[in-house]
């Protein structure tokens, strides 16, 4: 029994690794923050179960989303040396495995919108969101603004948030997705000049592959500069306070230093750029934006 016990242990944390759980850091703060705005309004007072709802939906979409690609990339990743230590290529995880957690994933996804009734929207769009997040598994295969189609399928995560507590589209988390777009976007960008030879050798699209690691790295600049736009856009229409306008100062110098960080002759640091500071990032605009909501409230 403790055999077949530290097998599954084993078999869980390496389900967990597969997927990179730790970078669900990225895009759930965006949708919690998103609830909180939405639960400050008179008629949406704070409620734990669409706390919860919030929480599932995005670990299970996340997850399925995931581990779908890397079901699709399985091939690619065992010929690219980055990734060929990866569960599925390195025999870690069999294939067979890893789709029935995509499964068991999605199947949680779906149900876990029905938290939300009797607010009907989250289950109607639960599939067609879900095969959105999926779609991006293919996007390097015919188009070079791939890097957009993840941002689009995270950005995805505040609207949805808002939308299961309120029903309805508002300009505070379309601002909320749109910082998502261009900072998602801009930092995958930066992540796939690592793969910049392999992609073109491959015949696989991405901007590094196409027009080259200098021009890859001044889209990126382009987008983080109108990620800040964006960011301080949400403080100005959501009237947020000087808590949130600190926090979102420190984020526009953190995306400067993420550029600093990465150059055209040194990719090398590409992963604290994108992990380190990307965390940082995210998790600090939540604590930042809720702290400025108790402030708010208290004045």
């Amino acid at each position: 029994m403790s055999i077949l016990r530290a097998e599954m242990l084993l078999q869980i944390r390496r389900l967990l690794e597969l997927i990179r759980f730790s970078h669900t850091v990225f895009a759930l703060p965006f949708a919690l923050l998103s609830a909180a705005l939405a639960w400050r309004m008179p008629d949406s007072p704070f409620s734990f179960s669409q706390l919860l709802g919030i929480v599932l939906c995005m670990v299970f979409a996340r997850s399925a989303a995931m581990a779908f690609n890397r079901i699709v990339d399985r091939r690619i990743d065992a010929e690219n040396p980055r990734t060929q230590k990866r569960h599925i290529p390195a025999g870690l995880l069999s294939l067979t495995t890893v789709i029935v957690f995509t499964l068991i994933s999605s199947v949680g996804f779906v149900a876990s919108t029905l938290i939300f009734l009797p607010n009907p929207w989250p289950i109607r769009l639960s599939v067609p969101f879900l095969l959105f997040l999926m779609g991006y598994s293919y996007a390097k295969h015919f188009t070079v603004w791939c890097h957009y189609w993840l941002s689009a399928a995270l950005m995805l995560s505040p609207i949805g948030a808002w939308i299961a507590i309120r029903g309805e589209l508002a300009i505070t988390p379309a601002l909320l997705s749109a910082i998502i777009f261009f900072w998602v976007g801009g930092f995958d960008i930066l992540y796939a000049c690592q793969d910049a030879d392999f992609d073109r050798d491959k015949k696989l699209f991405s901007i590094p592959a196409r027009w080259g690691i200098k021009t890859a790295l001044r889209v990126a600049l382009f987008s983080h500069l109108l990620t800040i736009v964006s960011l301080f856009s949400l403080w100005y229409f959501a009237g947020l306070g000087p808590v949130f306008l600190l926090g979102s100062l420190i984020v526009a110098g953190l995306l400067i230093y993420e550029h600093w960080l990465v150059t055209p002759a040194d990719l090398t640091r590409v992963n604290i750029a994108f992990f380190n500071v990307n965390a940082v990032v995210s998790i600090g605009l939540l604590i930042t934006g809720l702290a400025d909501i108790w402030w708010v409230g208290r004045s």
